[in-house]
């Protein structure tokens, strides 16, 4: 199984003031370690977030961040999986259901792991399936302490 690292756990990732940041070592070193992914949108994501200077533990500007996240490329296990799919005409998604502009992301990124076979994990205990076809038994919620 791999797994497409939602925004939220790369960031969680590489930053080690992050919230979350030990559970996310903690569930990528047992099990997201041996097959994960990264996409365009996901490390784009990053880079925006991380590299705006509200954000609190920022390490700099966008062109900072960039080679940060593209370090990750080299480490055991990942995959980059390019954009390919479309949430208008990909048969897996039902844009119908993609009630708010908060769940397009959230639904494209769940579609792209089940086009990979692969699944989507993440923190967010609200990311709505509904969408996607299957999309609940492709979901991987991360554990939180």
């Amino acid at each position: 199984m791999t797994f497409l690292l939602d925004v939220n756990v790369l960031i969680a990732l590489i930053d080690p003031a992050h919230v979350a940041h030990d559970d996310a070592h903690r569930w990528f070193e047992s099990t997201g370690h041996h097959s994960w992914a990264t996409c365009p949108i996901t490390e784009n994501g990053v880079i925006r977030i991380v590299g705006n200077p509200k954000y609190p533990n920022s390490p700099g500007s966008p062109a900072v961040v960039a080679p940060i996240v593209g370090k990750l490329h080299a480490l055991a296990g990942h995959q980059f999986w390019p954009d390919d799919i479309s949430l208008v005409s990909s048969r897996e998604i039902d844009a119908g259901k993609i009630l708010t502009s908060t769940q397009v992301t959230d639904s494209y990124l769940l579609a792209l792991a089940k086009s990979h076979d692969g699944e989507l994990a993440t923190f967010d205990r609200k990311l709505s399936t509904t969408a996607v076809k299957s999309g609940k038994a492709i979901l991987h919620l991360i554990p939180s302490k």
